[in-house]
């Protein structure tokens, strides 16, 4: 089944990093997506893998608005998202389809390790197996779930619907939620996916407006994981 990889580009310096991982994937069935969200500055890092990627370029509109244009283009099964500043470990893809196709899910994610701009491991991120109802508690305390560790099902983001382009910052931590309405979300307990930590980082730049959103996003879905459960 194909892994639709959709990497969202602004003007950061190491997206060729990001590109080199997702292509030498271990897994055979697999498009990588670039999605140049306005960029005036490194773009030439992509050029030398133009052969072996979709790119897309577009007027700027965010990151949620990047990862829907890279989803109205894909054509694989399942949807992954890798950062244009983080990289995947080279069987990431390959396992994580294992563990989701033994397991019956339609979405999951991972551990992660957090490395410094010259890729040395600072730390290790991971978190345990929980029941359904004990992780959507968990997401109302915050986001346990890196965003590049995700896998879903494509056809579930369109049941649930596209990013929320309403939300400049958690624009991931409100999908998890809402895919949480439709269906578990499954932990595997490997690290998968290298992390990077860097002054330029938009959890670094944006700390406030993170918080703001989550804490709206929090009093939504508190409401919404009381009501009924969805189908799955």
């Amino acid at each position: 089944m194909k892994v639709s990889i959709i990497i969202p580009f602004y003007n950061c310096p190491y997206v060729d990093l990001a590109i080199r991982s997702a292509i030498h994937q271990t897994y055979p069935d697999i498009e990588v997506i670039v999605v140049d969200d306005g960029s005036t500055k490194f773009t030439e890092k992509i050029d030398p893998y133009g052969h072996r990627i979709k790119y897309i370029r577009k007027s700027n509109g965010g990151t949620a608005s990047a990862l829907n244009e890279g989803l109205r283009h894909a054509t694989g099964h399942y949807f992954a998202w890798l950062s244009s500043d983080d990289q995947f470990v080279a069987d990431k893809v390959q396992k994580q389809v294992t563990f989701m196709q033994r397991n019956g899910s339609r979405l999951s994610y991972t551990a992660f390790k957090t490395v410094d701009s010259n890729n040395t491991i600072i730390s290790e991120i991971r978190s345990a197996p929980m029941r359904h109802g004990t992780f959507k508690q968990r997401l109302l305390q915050g986001c346990p779930v890196n965003g590049c560790t995700v896998m879903a099902e494509i056809s579930l983001m369109k049941q649930a619907g596209w990013f929320d382009e309403g939300y400049k910052f958690a624009q991931d931590y409100e999908m998890w939620c809402r895919l949480s309405l439709f269906t578990p979300m499954h932990y595997f307990d490997e690290s998968l996916v290298l992390y990077r930590v860097h002054p330029g980082m938009g959890t670094a730049r944006f700390a406030g407006g993170i918080a703001n959103e989550a804490q709206q996003i929090q009093q939504t879905y508190s409401k919404l994981f009381q009501s009924p459960r969805r189908k799955k």
